[in-house]
């Protein structure tokens, strides 16, 4: 089986980063309960080098952060959109990006949750457990306009069904009870400060 998947299509070779990164600036990533976390996204409907722009400042601030997705409202911009790179369970690579993403319905008799551990560069240094289904399958558009579907499983599933969450307004802590999103809440106090220090070292490490 390929190693790798770039916009859901096999590849022979794909480099440590996307090549997306390397004309892309650094932004800065919002924190939970800033707005624009916590209101659903707005279609995308211009496609040209203006998003595409943006999709490159997606994929360096992502690998600056060490994350393994990143919706565009944690870049501070209102549009439904994001990137990925991403394993699966089987060690898979996934790498690219949605447009206008619409995670499509499971039947729920055929549906099954994993619980694991989920963090968000939303929510730095915080990690909690939390269910989702072991297989996704996302719908959407390309930087062109050009459909565009993306079906993952195990933790590349739960990539997909996080950062459609994203556009749509949620953050994994709207999924947790009050006392979990109380112990991520104070992971994130007590890790945050060292979270930026190696954000900041990983900007030295990339765009030197």
């Amino acid at each position: 089986m390929p190693r790798v998947f770039v916009q859901g299509n096999p590849v022979d070779y794909y480099p440590r980063h996307a090549p997306e990164a390397r004309s892309g600036s650094v932004r800065r990533i919002t924190e939970t309960g800033e707005d624009v976390l916590h209101r659903p996204c707005r279609d995308v409907t211009e496609f040209g080098p203006d998003l595409a722009a943006l999709i490159d400042d997606m994929f360096l601030t992502m690998y600056i952060a060490d994350g393994a997705g990143l919706a565009a409202n944690q870049v501070g911009i209102d549009l439904r959109l994001f990137v990925y790179d991403c394993p699966d369970d089987d060690g898979v690579r996934h790498v690219g990006h949605i447009v206008n993403p619409v995670l499509a319905a499971q039947d729920p008799a055929g549906r099954r949750l994993l619980d694991d551990s989920e963090g968000c560069l939303s929510v730095p240094g915080a990690a909690m457990d939390v269910p989702r289904p072991d297989r996704a399958v996302v719908h959407g558009q390309d930087k062109d306009g050009n459909p565009l579907t993306l079906e993952g499983t195990g933790y590349f599933a739960r990539c997909l069904a996080h950062e459609t969450d994203h556009v749509n307004g949620r953050v994994y802590l709207d999924r947790l009870s009050k006392r979990e999103r109380k112990e991520a809440l104070r992971q994130m106090a007590d890790r945050r400060e060292d979270v930026y220090a190696r954000r900041a070292a990983n900007i030295e490490a990339l765009t030197s």
